[in-house]
Protein backbone atom coordinates (compact mmCIF):
# COMPACT_ATOMS: atom_id res chain seq x y z
CA UNK A 1 0.00 0.00 0.00
CA UNK A 2 2.78 2.64 0.80
CA UNK A 3 4.31 1.75 -2.63
CA UNK A 4 1.68 2.73 -4.52
CA UNK A 5 0.76 5.80 -2.00
CA UNK A 6 4.25 7.19 -2.94
CA UNK A 7 3.76 6.14 -6.46
CA UNK A 8 0.72 8.73 -6.27
CA UNK A 9 2.48 11.07 -4.53
CA UNK A 10 5.39 11.45 -6.80
CA UNK A 11 2.81 11.31 -9.57
CA UNK A 12 1.20 13.94 -8.15
CA UNK A 13 4.16 15.94 -7.01
CA UNK A 14 5.73 15.69 -10.30
CA UNK A 15 2.17 16.84 -12.55
CA UNK A 16 1.73 19.84 -10.27
CA UNK A 17 5.76 20.83 -10.74
CA UNK A 18 5.01 20.54 -14.49
CA UNK A 19 1.69 22.27 -14.38
CA UNK A 20 3.22 25.72 -12.29
CA UNK A 21 6.07 25.88 -14.23
CA UNK A 22 4.17 26.49 -17.43
CA UNK A 23 3.79 29.92 -16.72
CA UNK A 24 6.27 31.44 -14.78
CA UNK A 25 4.65 34.81 -14.92
CA UNK A 26 4.04 37.31 -11.94
CA UNK A 27 1.46 40.62 -13.19
CA UNK A 28 3.72 43.25 -12.43
CA UNK A 29 3.05 47.25 -13.22
CA UNK A 30 4.86 50.30 -14.12
CA UNK A 31 3.13 53.92 -15.18
CA UNK A 32 4.81 55.61 -17.87
CA UNK A 33 3.49 59.03 -18.96
CA UNK A 34 -0.35 58.04 -20.79
CA UNK A 35 -1.36 55.86 -17.74
CA UNK A 36 -0.55 52.37 -16.00
CA UNK A 37 0.36 49.23 -18.05
CA UNK A 38 0.88 45.89 -16.47
CA UNK A 39 3.20 43.00 -17.98
CA UNK A 40 5.01 40.28 -16.68
CA UNK A 41 7.75 39.52 -14.58
CA UNK A 42 8.82 36.10 -15.07
CA UNK A 43 10.04 34.71 -11.67
CA UNK A 44 12.61 32.20 -12.50
CA UNK A 45 14.50 34.62 -14.62
CA UNK A 46 13.79 38.43 -13.40
CA UNK A 47 12.85 39.72 -16.57
CA UNK A 48 10.05 41.56 -16.54
CA UNK A 49 8.13 42.21 -20.61
CA UNK A 50 5.45 44.88 -21.53
CA UNK A 51 4.11 43.78 -25.04
CA UNK A 52 2.03 45.81 -27.26
CA UNK A 53 2.51 49.34 -25.61
CA UNK A 54 0.78 52.40 -27.63
CA UNK A 55 3.27 54.85 -28.65
CA UNK A 56 1.00 56.92 -31.28
CA UNK A 57 -2.94 57.17 -31.79
CA UNK A 58 -4.07 54.66 -34.14
CA UNK A 59 -3.10 55.76 -37.55
CA UNK A 60 -6.58 55.17 -39.12
CA UNK A 61 -9.12 57.25 -40.67
CA UNK A 62 -8.48 60.95 -41.07
CA UNK A 63 -5.14 59.78 -39.44
CA UNK A 64 -4.02 57.25 -42.28
CA UNK A 65 -1.04 59.06 -43.94
CA UNK A 66 -0.21 62.03 -41.35
CA UNK A 67 2.86 61.91 -39.31
CA UNK A 68 1.99 60.06 -35.38
CA UNK A 69 0.61 61.72 -33.03
CA UNK A 70 1.46 60.34 -29.20
CA UNK A 71 -1.06 58.10 -27.76
CA UNK A 72 -3.87 59.32 -25.91
CA UNK A 73 -3.82 58.63 -22.04
CA UNK A 74 -5.83 56.30 -20.47
CA UNK A 75 -7.49 56.06 -17.15
CA UNK A 76 -7.25 52.65 -14.61
CA UNK A 77 -4.37 49.79 -15.95
CA UNK A 78 -3.95 48.69 -19.50
CA UNK A 79 -3.22 45.08 -19.55
CA UNK A 80 -0.05 44.85 -22.04
CA UNK A 81 1.04 41.18 -21.94
CA UNK A 82 0.17 40.38 -25.94
CA UNK A 83 2.22 41.45 -28.63
CA UNK A 84 -0.06 44.03 -30.67
CA UNK A 85 -0.91 43.47 -34.60
CA UNK A 86 1.52 43.52 -37.00
CA UNK A 87 1.46 46.03 -39.47
CA UNK A 88 -0.79 45.65 -42.69
CA UNK A 89 1.10 43.70 -45.07
CA UNK A 90 0.82 40.81 -47.68
CA UNK A 91 3.39 37.61 -47.35
CA UNK A 92 5.98 39.27 -49.27
CA UNK A 93 8.36 36.77 -47.58
CA UNK A 94 7.68 33.29 -47.30
CA UNK A 95 9.66 32.75 -44.53
CA UNK A 96 8.97 35.27 -42.07
CA UNK A 97 7.54 34.39 -38.59
CA UNK A 98 5.36 36.85 -36.17
CA UNK A 99 4.09 35.98 -32.59
CA UNK A 100 2.12 38.56 -33.11
CA UNK A 101 -2.19 38.33 -33.03
CA UNK A 102 -3.27 39.32 -36.20
CA UNK A 103 -2.55 42.22 -38.82
CA UNK A 104 -4.14 45.78 -38.33
CA UNK A 105 -3.69 49.35 -39.34
CA UNK A 106 -4.09 49.80 -35.35
CA UNK A 107 -0.59 48.70 -35.44
CA UNK A 108 1.54 50.98 -33.60
CA UNK A 109 2.91 49.56 -30.54
CA UNK A 110 6.50 48.58 -29.19
CA UNK A 111 7.45 45.69 -26.71
CA UNK A 112 9.78 45.82 -24.27
CA UNK A 113 11.98 43.52 -21.97
CA UNK A 114 14.10 44.67 -19.09
CA UNK A 115 16.09 43.30 -16.60
CA UNK A 116 15.24 45.98 -13.83
CA UNK A 117 15.09 45.23 -9.98
CA UNK A 118 13.04 47.52 -7.76
CA UNK A 119 16.48 49.69 -7.18
CA UNK A 120 17.61 49.54 -11.26
CA UNK A 121 17.84 52.96 -12.90
CA UNK A 122 19.75 54.02 -15.56
CA UNK A 123 20.05 50.60 -17.52
CA UNK A 124 21.37 50.85 -21.19
CA UNK A 125 18.63 50.58 -23.42
CA UNK A 126 18.53 48.89 -27.26
CA UNK A 127 15.92 50.09 -29.53
CA UNK A 128 15.76 47.40 -32.60
CA UNK A 129 13.93 47.94 -35.54
CA UNK A 130 12.85 44.95 -38.00
CA UNK A 131 14.04 44.65 -41.56
CA UNK A 132 11.87 43.48 -44.52
CA UNK A 133 12.05 46.12 -46.81
CA UNK A 134 9.57 48.60 -45.63
CA UNK A 135 6.98 46.23 -47.45
CA UNK A 136 7.02 43.53 -44.51
CA UNK A 137 7.86 42.67 -40.98
CA UNK A 138 7.03 42.46 -37.09
CA UNK A 139 8.44 43.82 -33.92
CA UNK A 140 7.36 40.43 -32.47
CA UNK A 141 9.23 38.13 -34.63
CA UNK A 142 11.12 35.71 -32.48
CA UNK A 143 14.61 36.28 -33.80
CA UNK A 144 14.14 39.61 -32.39
CA UNK A 145 12.91 38.77 -28.87
CA UNK A 146 14.66 40.67 -26.36
CA UNK A 147 15.08 38.27 -23.90
CA UNK A 148 18.94 36.61 -24.28
CA UNK A 149 19.94 40.60 -24.34
CA UNK A 150 17.80 41.92 -20.96
CA UNK A 151 19.52 38.46 -19.43
CA UNK A 152 22.85 40.43 -19.68
CA UNK A 153 21.62 43.71 -18.11
CA UNK A 154 20.38 46.04 -20.79
CA UNK A 155 16.76 47.62 -21.24
CA UNK A 156 15.29 45.98 -25.02
CA UNK A 157 12.69 47.58 -27.02
CA UNK A 158 11.40 46.36 -30.32
CA UNK A 159 9.30 48.62 -32.25
CA UNK A 160 5.92 48.10 -35.10
CA UNK A 161 5.96 51.14 -37.57
CA UNK A 162 3.86 51.28 -40.69
CA UNK A 163 4.59 49.63 -44.30
CA UNK A 164 3.96 49.54 -47.69
CA UNK A 165 1.52 51.98 -49.10
CA UNK A 166 0.30 52.59 -45.40
CA UNK A 167 3.69 53.85 -44.64
CA UNK A 168 5.70 55.59 -47.11
CA UNK A 169 3.09 56.70 -49.58
CA UNK A 170 3.53 60.56 -51.14
CA UNK A 171 0.59 62.56 -53.00
CA UNK A 172 0.49 66.25 -53.26
CA UNK A 173 -2.68 66.64 -51.66
CA UNK A 174 -0.99 65.13 -48.44
CA UNK A 175 2.03 67.23 -48.56
CA UNK A 176 -0.58 70.47 -49.21
CA UNK A 177 -2.36 69.43 -45.85
CA UNK A 178 0.65 68.17 -43.68
CA UNK A 179 1.76 71.26 -41.25
CA UNK A 180 5.21 70.88 -42.60
CA UNK A 181 4.42 70.64 -46.47
CA UNK A 182 5.95 67.51 -47.43
CA UNK A 183 4.78 63.61 -47.27
CA UNK A 184 5.72 60.45 -47.11
CA UNK A 185 7.88 58.63 -44.92
CA UNK A 186 5.53 57.77 -42.06
CA UNK A 187 7.34 54.62 -41.43
CA UNK A 188 10.41 56.43 -40.64
CA UNK A 189 8.27 59.16 -38.43
CA UNK A 190 6.91 56.23 -36.82
CA UNK A 191 10.37 55.04 -35.58
CA UNK A 192 11.00 58.93 -34.30
CA UNK A 193 7.99 59.28 -32.10
CA UNK A 194 8.79 55.51 -30.79
CA UNK A 195 12.51 57.12 -29.95
CA UNK A 196 10.62 60.36 -28.46
CA UNK A 197 8.62 57.54 -26.14
CA UNK A 198 11.88 56.22 -25.28
CA UNK A 199 13.42 59.59 -24.20
CA UNK A 200 9.98 59.94 -22.37
CA UNK A 201 9.48 56.82 -20.67
CA UNK A 202 11.87 54.59 -20.26
CA UNK A 203 13.29 55.39 -17.24
CA UNK A 204 9.98 53.55 -16.13
CA UNK A 205 11.20 50.38 -17.01
CA UNK A 206 14.42 50.90 -15.53
CA UNK A 207 16.42 52.22 -18.45
CA UNK A 208 18.52 55.19 -19.31
CA UNK A 209 16.80 57.90 -21.69
CA UNK A 210 20.61 59.19 -22.29
CA UNK A 211 22.13 55.69 -23.30
CA UNK A 212 19.87 54.90 -26.04
CA UNK A 213 21.37 52.91 -29.01
CA UNK A 214 19.32 51.87 -32.08
CA UNK A 215 20.09 49.00 -34.28
CA UNK A 216 18.43 47.09 -36.87
CA UNK A 217 18.86 44.40 -39.78
CA UNK A 218 18.41 45.04 -44.04
CA UNK A 219 15.71 48.06 -43.66
CA UNK A 220 15.99 48.13 -40.35
CA UNK A 221 19.46 48.70 -40.93
CA UNK A 222 18.59 51.31 -43.15
CA UNK A 223 15.94 52.85 -40.83
CA UNK A 224 19.16 53.27 -38.39
CA UNK A 225 20.92 55.20 -40.88
CA UNK A 226 18.00 57.42 -41.63
CA UNK A 227 17.38 58.12 -37.62
CA UNK A 228 20.95 58.84 -37.69
CA UNK A 229 20.95 61.34 -40.45
CA UNK A 230 17.47 62.58 -39.34
CA UNK A 231 17.38 66.26 -37.08
CA UNK A 232 14.12 64.82 -35.89
CA UNK A 233 16.13 62.10 -34.15
CA UNK A 234 19.81 61.98 -34.21
CA UNK A 235 19.87 64.04 -30.19
CA UNK A 236 17.60 61.32 -29.56
CA UNK A 237 20.35 58.48 -29.63
CA UNK A 238 23.50 57.67 -28.51
CA UNK A 239 24.66 54.82 -30.08
CA UNK A 240 23.95 53.22 -33.41
CA UNK A 241 24.29 49.15 -35.23
CA UNK A 242 23.25 48.35 -38.26
CA UNK A 243 23.30 44.80 -39.97
CA UNK A 244 23.64 44.91 -43.59
CA UNK A 245 22.06 47.93 -45.22
CA UNK A 246 21.80 51.88 -45.38
CA UNK A 247 19.54 54.15 -47.02
CA UNK A 248 22.29 55.42 -50.08
CA UNK A 249 22.46 54.40 -53.66
CA UNK A 250 21.67 51.43 -54.77
CA UNK A 251 19.56 50.39 -51.33
CA UNK A 252 16.35 52.14 -50.86
CA UNK A 253 17.38 55.10 -51.22
CA UNK A 254 15.67 58.67 -51.20
CA UNK A 255 13.83 60.21 -54.02
CA UNK A 256 12.92 63.72 -54.22
CA UNK A 257 9.69 64.69 -53.29
CA UNK A 258 8.28 65.69 -56.55
CA UNK A 259 9.25 62.48 -57.61
CA UNK A 260 7.57 60.41 -54.70
CA UNK A 261 4.29 62.82 -55.20
CA UNK A 262 4.17 62.05 -58.54
CA UNK A 263 4.92 58.24 -57.80
CA UNK A 264 1.84 58.22 -55.37
CA UNK A 265 -0.15 60.08 -57.50
CA UNK A 266 0.12 57.82 -60.78
CA UNK A 267 -0.66 55.25 -57.91
CA UNK A 268 -4.09 56.27 -56.88
CA UNK A 269 -4.93 57.19 -60.35
CA UNK A 270 -4.30 53.78 -62.02
CA UNK A 271 -6.12 52.76 -59.50
CA UNK A 272 -9.62 55.18 -60.19
CA UNK A 273 -8.72 56.49 -56.80
CA UNK A 274 -9.70 60.45 -57.48
CA UNK A 275 -8.46 61.33 -53.92
CA UNK A 276 -6.82 61.57 -50.83
CA UNK A 277 -10.07 61.90 -48.77
CA UNK A 278 -11.64 58.75 -51.25
CA UNK A 279 -8.67 56.76 -50.39
CA UNK A 280 -8.67 57.91 -46.91
CA UNK A 281 -12.59 55.92 -46.92
CA UNK A 282 -11.02 52.75 -48.56
CA UNK A 283 -11.06 49.87 -46.36
CA UNK A 284 -7.36 48.16 -45.33
CA UNK A 285 -8.00 45.41 -47.05
CA UNK A 286 -9.10 47.23 -50.13
CA UNK A 287 -6.05 49.39 -50.64
CA UNK A 288 -3.97 46.60 -49.79
CA UNK A 289 -5.74 44.80 -52.16
CA UNK A 290 -4.99 47.40 -55.05
CA UNK A 291 -1.34 48.04 -54.12
CA UNK A 292 -0.97 44.24 -54.60
CA UNK A 293 -2.60 44.57 -57.85
CA UNK A 294 -0.35 47.49 -58.90
CA UNK A 295 2.28 44.76 -58.55
CA UNK A 296 4.80 47.75 -56.69
CA UNK A 297 7.48 47.02 -54.47
CA UNK A 298 6.77 49.79 -51.72
CA UNK A 299 7.15 53.31 -52.21
CA UNK A 300 10.38 55.18 -51.90
CA UNK A 301 12.12 57.37 -48.83
CA UNK A 302 11.61 61.13 -49.41
CA UNK A 303 13.79 63.83 -49.19
CA UNK A 304 10.74 65.72 -47.30
CA UNK A 305 12.92 68.48 -45.95
CA UNK A 306 11.47 67.47 -42.61
CA UNK A 307 12.69 64.20 -41.84
CA UNK A 308 15.10 64.06 -44.30
CA UNK A 309 16.61 67.02 -45.43
CA UNK A 310 19.45 65.81 -47.84
CA UNK A 311 20.80 62.75 -48.98
CA UNK A 312 22.81 60.37 -46.65
CA UNK A 313 26.08 61.15 -47.88
CA UNK A 314 25.45 64.98 -48.08
CA UNK A 315 24.45 65.17 -44.60
CA UNK A 316 27.15 62.84 -43.17
CA UNK A 317 29.85 64.43 -45.61
CA UNK A 318 28.68 67.68 -43.88
CA UNK A 319 29.00 66.24 -40.06
CA UNK A 320 25.41 66.99 -39.28
CA UNK A 321 24.63 62.99 -38.51
CA UNK A 322 24.12 61.71 -34.75
CA UNK A 323 28.20 62.10 -33.57
CA UNK A 324 27.63 58.80 -32.21
CA UNK A 325 29.78 55.28 -31.84
CA UNK A 326 28.68 53.21 -34.56
CA UNK A 327 29.18 49.13 -35.43
CA UNK A 328 27.79 48.00 -38.34
CA UNK A 329 28.79 45.50 -41.35
CA UNK A 330 27.42 43.19 -43.54
CA UNK A 331 27.36 39.43 -44.63
CA UNK A 332 29.29 36.97 -46.81
CA UNK A 333 26.81 36.25 -49.44
CA UNK A 334 24.58 38.51 -48.85
CA UNK A 335 22.79 36.93 -52.04
CA UNK A 336 23.79 34.17 -54.56
CA UNK A 337 25.63 34.59 -57.52
CA UNK A 338 22.55 33.94 -59.47
CA UNK A 339 21.12 37.22 -58.81
CA UNK A 340 23.90 39.16 -60.80
CA UNK A 341 24.02 35.91 -63.40
CA UNK A 342 20.48 36.33 -63.92
CA UNK A 343 20.23 32.90 -65.59
CA UNK A 344 22.99 32.58 -67.24
CA UNK A 345 25.66 29.55 -66.24
CA UNK A 346 28.03 30.05 -63.32
CA UNK A 347 30.99 29.63 -65.98
CA UNK A 348 33.70 31.76 -66.54
CA UNK A 349 32.87 33.03 -70.22
CA UNK A 350 29.73 33.67 -68.82
CA UNK A 351 30.46 35.62 -65.97
CA UNK A 352 32.63 38.09 -68.70
CA UNK A 353 30.06 38.42 -70.73
CA UNK A 354 27.65 39.18 -67.59
CA UNK A 355 29.82 41.87 -66.41
CA UNK A 356 30.68 43.19 -70.03
CA UNK A 357 26.75 43.50 -70.37
CA UNK A 358 26.52 45.29 -67.24
CA UNK A 359 29.26 47.51 -66.95
CA UNK A 360 29.98 47.84 -70.94
CA UNK A 361 32.52 51.03 -70.18
CA UNK A 362 34.40 49.66 -67.25
CA UNK A 363 34.07 45.65 -67.70
CA UNK A 364 38.04 45.36 -67.28
CA UNK A 365 38.00 46.88 -63.94
CA UNK A 366 35.01 45.46 -62.51
CA UNK A 367 37.18 42.10 -63.82
CA UNK A 368 40.22 42.73 -62.08
CA UNK A 369 38.31 43.35 -58.94
CA UNK A 370 36.38 40.06 -58.97
CA UNK A 371 38.69 37.53 -59.62
CA UNK A 372 37.31 34.79 -61.75
CA UNK A 373 39.20 32.01 -63.03
CA UNK A 374 38.15 28.85 -61.48
CA UNK A 375 34.88 27.86 -61.25
CA UNK A 376 35.17 28.35 -57.50
CA UNK A 377 36.39 32.09 -58.37
CA UNK A 378 33.38 32.59 -60.29
CA UNK A 379 30.93 31.23 -57.71
CA UNK A 380 32.37 33.81 -55.35
CA UNK A 381 33.16 36.61 -57.75
CA UNK A 382 29.29 36.45 -58.60
CA UNK A 383 28.26 36.09 -54.95
CA UNK A 384 30.34 39.34 -54.19
CA UNK A 385 28.83 41.19 -57.00
CA UNK A 386 25.32 40.69 -56.42
CA UNK A 387 25.58 41.53 -52.94
CA UNK A 388 27.70 44.47 -53.18
CA UNK A 389 24.88 45.81 -55.54
CA UNK A 390 22.06 44.66 -53.65
CA UNK A 391 23.26 45.75 -50.21
CA UNK A 392 27.18 45.22 -48.84
CA UNK A 393 28.31 48.69 -51.03
CA UNK A 394 25.69 50.77 -49.27
CA UNK A 395 26.50 49.76 -45.85
CA UNK A 396 30.65 50.14 -46.35
CA UNK A 397 29.47 53.45 -47.87
CA UNK A 398 27.95 54.02 -44.68
CA UNK A 399 30.74 53.23 -42.25
CA UNK A 400 33.29 54.75 -44.83
CA UNK A 401 30.82 58.39 -44.09
CA UNK A 402 31.02 58.02 -40.47
CA UNK A 403 34.66 57.34 -40.14
CA UNK A 404 35.69 60.05 -42.04
CA UNK A 405 33.41 62.84 -40.93
CA UNK A 406 32.98 61.85 -37.42
CA UNK A 407 35.40 61.99 -34.21
CA UNK A 408 33.87 58.97 -32.42
CA UNK A 409 34.48 54.85 -33.01
CA UNK A 410 32.99 52.86 -36.14
CA UNK A 411 33.42 49.10 -36.01
CA UNK A 412 33.12 46.87 -39.01
CA UNK A 413 32.25 43.30 -38.93
CA UNK A 414 31.86 40.61 -41.89
CA UNK A 415 29.58 38.00 -40.43
CA UNK A 416 30.70 34.21 -42.31
CA UNK A 417 28.90 31.66 -40.11
CA UNK A 418 27.26 29.19 -42.97
CA UNK A 419 24.49 27.89 -40.92
CA UNK A 420 23.58 24.30 -40.65
CA UNK A 421 21.51 22.24 -42.05
CA UNK A 422 17.47 22.25 -41.52
CA UNK A 423 15.90 19.97 -39.47
CA UNK A 424 13.00 19.71 -42.01
CA UNK A 425 14.42 18.50 -45.43
CA UNK A 426 10.92 19.73 -46.88
CA UNK A 427 11.78 23.07 -46.46
CA UNK A 428 14.28 25.87 -47.65
CA UNK A 429 16.06 28.74 -46.60
CA UNK A 430 14.30 32.10 -47.74
CA UNK A 431 15.61 35.72 -48.35
CA UNK A 432 14.34 36.87 -45.39
CA UNK A 433 16.04 34.63 -43.12
CA UNK A 434 13.59 31.95 -42.61
CA UNK A 435 12.41 28.91 -44.47
CA UNK A 436 9.51 28.30 -46.68
CA UNK A 437 8.71 25.33 -48.18
CA UNK A 438 10.31 23.96 -50.74
CA UNK A 439 7.30 23.51 -53.23
CA UNK A 440 6.23 27.33 -53.35
CA UNK A 441 10.64 28.74 -53.69
CA UNK A 442 12.62 28.51 -56.38
CA UNK A 443 15.76 26.59 -56.18
CA UNK A 444 18.25 27.90 -53.17
CA UNK A 445 21.86 26.97 -54.46
CA UNK A 446 23.94 25.22 -51.44
CA UNK A 447 25.43 28.64 -49.34
CA UNK A 448 29.14 29.08 -49.97
CA UNK A 449 28.85 31.45 -46.70
CA UNK A 450 26.35 33.36 -44.82
CA UNK A 451 23.31 34.88 -47.06
CA UNK A 452 21.17 38.03 -46.01
CA UNK A 453 19.09 37.93 -42.58
CA UNK A 454 21.41 34.74 -41.14
CA UNK A 455 22.92 36.52 -38.66
CA UNK A 456 19.69 38.10 -36.72
CA UNK A 457 19.12 34.95 -34.32
CA UNK A 458 23.00 35.10 -33.78
CA UNK A 459 23.26 37.97 -32.80
CA UNK A 460 20.32 38.49 -30.46
CA UNK A 461 20.90 35.41 -29.12
CA UNK A 462 17.90 33.54 -30.22
CA UNK A 463 18.94 30.57 -32.12
CA UNK A 464 16.82 28.66 -29.25
CA UNK A 465 14.10 30.74 -30.58
CA UNK A 466 14.11 29.45 -34.28
CA UNK A 467 13.82 26.07 -34.73
CA UNK A 468 14.04 25.55 -38.44
CA UNK A 469 17.93 24.55 -38.07
CA UNK A 470 19.29 21.87 -36.65
CA UNK A 471 21.95 24.24 -34.29
CA UNK A 472 25.40 22.66 -33.21
CA UNK A 473 28.07 23.59 -30.43
CA UNK A 474 29.78 26.17 -33.06
CA UNK A 475 26.02 27.90 -34.09
CA UNK A 476 25.76 28.35 -30.06
CA UNK A 477 29.42 29.17 -29.61
CA UNK A 478 29.01 31.93 -32.41
CA UNK A 479 26.26 33.54 -31.18
CA UNK A 480 27.29 34.14 -27.93
CA UNK A 481 30.16 35.97 -29.13
CA UNK A 482 28.48 37.85 -31.31
CA UNK A 483 25.64 38.81 -28.96
CA UNK A 484 28.41 39.93 -26.23
CA UNK A 485 29.86 42.08 -29.09
CA UNK A 486 26.21 43.90 -29.21
CA UNK A 487 26.08 43.81 -25.22
CA UNK A 488 28.92 45.54 -24.94
CA UNK A 489 28.69 48.38 -27.39
CA UNK A 490 25.32 49.00 -26.45
CA UNK A 491 26.75 49.37 -22.61
CA UNK A 492 30.05 51.12 -23.52
CA UNK A 493 29.93 51.81 -27.30
CA UNK A 494 32.52 49.77 -27.95
CA UNK A 495 32.18 45.76 -28.48
CA UNK A 496 35.47 44.68 -26.42
CA UNK A 497 35.30 42.90 -23.34
CA UNK A 498 36.07 40.04 -21.22
CA UNK A 499 35.76 36.54 -23.55
CA UNK A 500 35.78 37.81 -26.78
CA UNK A 501 38.22 38.82 -29.33
CA UNK A 502 39.74 42.27 -29.68
CA UNK A 503 38.59 44.87 -32.45
CA UNK A 504 40.04 47.81 -33.41
CA UNK A 505 37.89 51.13 -34.46
CA UNK A 506 38.60 52.02 -38.22
CA UNK A 507 40.64 54.98 -38.63
CA UNK A 508 40.38 57.43 -41.35
CA UNK A 509 41.14 56.95 -45.26
CA UNK A 510 43.00 53.85 -43.78
CA UNK A 511 42.57 51.70 -47.25
CA UNK A 512 42.57 48.04 -45.55
CA UNK A 513 40.26 48.91 -42.63
CA UNK A 514 39.94 46.72 -39.41
CA UNK A 515 37.07 43.93 -40.11
CA UNK A 516 36.06 41.67 -37.36
CA UNK A 517 35.30 38.21 -39.04
CA UNK A 518 32.19 36.96 -37.01
CA UNK A 519 32.50 32.97 -37.07
CA UNK A 520 33.25 29.96 -34.98
CA UNK A 521 36.58 31.54 -34.59
CA UNK A 522 35.65 35.11 -34.88
CA UNK A 523 38.79 37.34 -35.14
CA UNK A 524 39.99 40.82 -37.02
CA UNK A 525 41.53 40.74 -40.24
CA UNK A 526 42.46 43.72 -42.44
CA UNK A 527 40.36 44.44 -45.08
CA UNK A 528 41.14 43.28 -48.74
CA UNK A 529 37.58 44.27 -50.06
CA UNK A 530 37.52 48.26 -50.12
CA UNK A 531 39.03 48.76 -53.86
CA UNK A 532 35.31 47.33 -54.86
CA UNK A 533 33.71 49.68 -52.68
CA UNK A 534 35.95 52.48 -53.85
CA UNK A 535 34.92 51.15 -57.76
CA UNK A 536 31.11 51.30 -56.79
CA UNK A 537 31.04 54.76 -55.02
CA UNK A 538 32.44 56.20 -58.39
CA UNK A 539 29.72 53.94 -60.18
CA UNK A 540 26.84 55.27 -58.25
CA UNK A 541 28.17 58.71 -57.86
CA UNK A 542 28.06 58.77 -54.32
CA UNK A 543 31.44 60.05 -53.58
CA UNK A 544 31.85 62.52 -51.14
Amino acid sequence: MKKYLKAAVFFLFGTSLAFSQSDNSLPVQTTIENGTIEGNYDVTNGISTYFGIPFAKPPVGELRWKAPVPAASWSGVKETKDFGPRPVQGLVFGDMNSWSDGVSEDCLTLNVWTPAKRSSKDLPVLVYFYGGGFVAGDASEPRYNGESMAKKGIVVVTVNYRLGVFGFLAHPELSAEASYKASGNYGLLDQSLALQWVKDNIAAFGGNPNQVTIAGESAGSISVSYQMASPLSKNLIHGAIGESGAGIRPTLAPVSLSEAENTGEDFLTKAGVNSIADARKLSAKDLLEIYQESQRFGFPVVIDHYFLPKTLPEIFAAGEQAQVPLLLGWNSAEIPGAAFMQGQPSSKNAFIAKVKQVYPEQWEEVLALYPHDTPQDVEWAATNLASDRFISYSTWKWFDLHRNHSEQPVYRYLYSKIRPDLVDRTRVSGLAGGTQSADTAPPVPKPIGAPHAAEIEYAMGNLHLVKDYAWTKDDFQTSETFLNFFTNFVKTGNPNGEGVPSWSAAKAGNQTPPVMIIDTESKEVKSESDARYLYHDRYYKNEK
